[in-house]
């Protein structure tokens, strides 16, 4: 019998793509277990951006306690690696009152920088990616897992011989640094707080989703989203803020400067947001391999038995 030891910090991610209904799903489960919600969503962070964002309302603030929106000025710029030390302490605290918080959102990123931290890895030396990659078109991805296993033992037993890209990525730092990959890994294992999180995404059939976020934006123009980007074009802020390149915002900005009519602008924010959803939908599916994935239904009765599990 496997003993699990228990974690100090526990916590529960719902993520998925813009527009796949996470926000009810959250609420509905945070009520019903008295939980609180942290927001992971690059851009809710921002004073200011609400419509555009899908920011909950005061009202379902009300209902539920929301961590990590508007926490932020449109001046500032909040990096993953902020965003996770907040949610941490967030999670701490909520997990000293015996409570277990819900992540909710689609930056993916984000959500990585909490579980498993960023590893303080340096660059790759220019030149060697090439080498490998012509290795591996002459010889095959089985070649490179063999190489691996000569460098970085601990790293190929953990990966798939047919995983190109993180056996190439292992070989590359071993070749530039001549320290394996998986030691680098470790170093930065030892620094990070473990979190105990399983990750739930939120799955809607791609032709439902494209027809929710076409009906979305145009919500969201009805709801004032363009006085909002016409606030945003004001402020002043850097062109490299993430802001100014958000999905949507970017569109409704071109037709502010002239560069293109208000219906080829929510248009092309409409196919630019459906291209962002299916990037997202794209992440989720190959960065959380552990990840439970289903329907609204499906997924809140496997999260509430998780709960019940964890009371």
């Amino acid at each position: 019998m496997t003993v699990q030891v228990a974690r100090p910090y526990r916590a529960m991610a719902l993520m998925g793509a813009t527009g796949t209904g996470k926000t009810a799903l959250a609420l509905d489960v945070a009520e019903q277990w008295g939980s609180c919600i942290i927001s992971c969503d690059s851009m809710q962070l921002y004073r200011g951006l609400d419509v555009g964002t899908a920011k909950a309302s005061m009202e379902e603030r009300q209902r539920t306690p929301h961590h990590l929106i508007d926490c932020a000025d449109i001046s500032d710029i909040y990096s993953a690696q902020r965003w996770a030390d907040a949610a941490l302490e967030v999670i701490k605290q909520e997990t000293g009152q015996g409570r277990t918080p819900l992540i909710v959102g689609g930056t993916g990123m984000y959500l990585r920088a909490l579980i498993e931290g960023f590893a303080k890895i340096p660059e790759e030396k220019e030149g060697i990616r090439d080498y490998f990659v012509a290795l591996q078109a002459e010889h095959g991805t089985a070649y490179l897992h063999g190489l691996l296993k000569q460098c970085d033992p601990v790293l190929a037993a953990r990966l798939h011989p047919t995983d190109t890209q993180r056996i190439m990525r292992g070989l590359c730092i071993y070749k530039s640094t001549n320290v394996p990959l998986s030691t680098w890994q470790a170093e930065q294992e030892a620094q990070k707080e473990t979190i105990d999180c399983p990750v739930f995404v939120l799955d809607v059939p791609r032709p439902e989703l494209r027809e929710r976020l076409a009906i979305r934006i145009e919500t969201m123009m009805n709801a004032g989203w363009l006085d909002e980007v016409r606030w945003l074009k004001q402020q002043q802020i850097s062109e490299l803020h993430p802001a100014l390149r958000a999905v949507g915002y970017r569109q409704l900005l071109m037709y502010l400067n002239d560069e293109c009519s208000r219906e080829d602008a929510v248009r092309d924010a409409i196919t630019a947001t459906r291209k962002y959803a299916k990037r997202q939908v794209t992440w989720f599916r190959n960065q959380t391999p552990n990840a439970v994935s289903g329907d609204a239904v499906e997924l809140k009765q496997a999260m509430m038995e998780q709960l019940k599990i964890w009371k």
